[in-house]
This record gives C-alpha cells, sequence and structure tokens, in this order.
C-alpha cells in the first residue's frame, strides 16, 4: 500500500516555493535593498516567526534563493554535457556557453549587478566567493555530471576535480566581470578546456 503524502511537509516545501518566489521577484523589480523578512512574511501571507522558522534570517534567505538560481543553471549545463554524449570537450564548451548565455539574460543576476543601492551589492559576495551555495556547489555538480556522462574511468576523482573547479571558476569570473564580447570569453575558456582535458583523453 503507498504511503500517504506527507501533509506537514508538503505544506512546508509549498511555503519554501513561496517564499523563494516572492523575494525573487522583490530583487527582480526592487533590487536586494528591498528584501526585508518582515515585507516577505507579509506577502506571502505568513508570521515573521514561522518565516524565521522555516527560513533563517534574511542572509540565510539570500543563499536559499541564490541556491535555487544555481540548480537551475547545473540543470542545463547536464543537458549541454548529454547532448554531447562521447566528446567531453565539445560539451564542457558547449556547458560554458550556456552558461554564458543564460547568465547574461538572467534577470536576477542582472539585478544584483546592476547595484541599485549599496545593500544590493550584499549579495556579490555570497554569489563570486562564498565556497555556498554557488562555487562548492557548481564544482561538485559539473564533477559528477562529467563522471556521469563520460567515465573517464583512468582519472582520479581529485585530479577531475581539479581540473573541473578550473573551468567552472573561469566561468564564473567571465560571467560575473564580462570584458569583452561572449564569443571570446567562450573561446578563452575552450582552450582552456582543451589544454586540460585532452590529455586526459589519451590515457
Amino acid at each position: 500500500m503507498a504511503e500517504a503524502p506527507n501533509f506537514q511537509n508538503e505544506m512546508r516545501l509549498l511555503l519554501r516555493e513561496r517564499v523563494i518566489e516572492t523575494a525573487r521577484r522583490i530583487v527582480c523589480t526592487e533590487g536586494w535593498g528591498a528584501v526585508n523578512m518582515s515585507r516577505v512574511a507579509k506577502e506571502v501571507g505568513v508570521s515573521r516567526p514561522v518565516l524565521y522558522k522555516e527560513i533563517g534570517k534574511r542572509e540565510d534567505l539570500a543563499e536559499v534563493v541564490i541556491r535555487q538560481e544555481v540548480d537551475t543553471f547545473l540543470v542545463g549545463i547536464a543537458a549541454s554535457l548529454a547532448a554531447h554524449p562521447d566528446d567531453v570537450l565539445a560539451g564542457l564548451t558547449s556547458a560554458v556557453d550556456y552558461t554564458l548565455r543564460t547568465g547574461a539574460d538572467n534577470i536576477l543576476l542582472k539585478a544584483v549587478l546592476s547595484g541599485r543601492s549599496a545593500t544590493d551589492t550584499e549579495l556579490l559576495p555570497t554569489l563570486m566567493t562564498e565556497p555556498e551555495p554557488v562555487l562548492g556547489r557548481a564544482i561538485t555538480a559539473v564533477t559528477a555530471a562529467v563522471r556521469a556522462q563520460y567515465g573517464l574511468t583512468g582519472v582520479s576523482d581529485a585530479e577531475l576535480g581539479s581540473r573541473a573547479e578550473t573551468v567552472v571558476r573561469l566561468a564564473l569570473s567571465h560571467l560575473f566581470q564580462p570584458t569583452g564580447p561572449l564569443e571570446g570569453a567562450v573561446d578563452q575558456i575552450d582552450l582552456v578546456v582543451v589544454s586540460l582535458f585532452e590529455p586526459l583523453l589519451a590515457r
């Protein structure tokens, strides 16, 4: 007999989804400086104590919102790799291209980087330097996706992780601090991808 759904857990998941959607909408339309726990609680329709219990502090809310945004990117990255099932170099280049193009059109990212006020820049350290939820999560996910898609059985986890980290860091650098056309950034990272991964394929 199938286990009955846990109503309380479903309600908590629904609450988190509504909180994330509300916070994301405020950031995209007014900037991170306009986000506060009282406003989010009111718009979602819960009390502040309930919101604090479920999410935590304002800084925790930022991490939750960013983590969900990152997860969306990671799904697309996995799909980019899968589109080149037998070519790790083409797959990684495609994943980089997807990341930079999607990032350039990302409303949340643009809202944060536009810096409507000084408080908007509070999200930048989390986006760019914190091990979680962006950098560490991306490195782990990309490493696992490359392993799952291409095997590379002769390559150790540490070696693969180190190479994936280099590519992820480069992509994030170009994403958050673009200095020229997107195509140029993809070409630049592609050179690194080839130098890092082509020797592995010869093993």
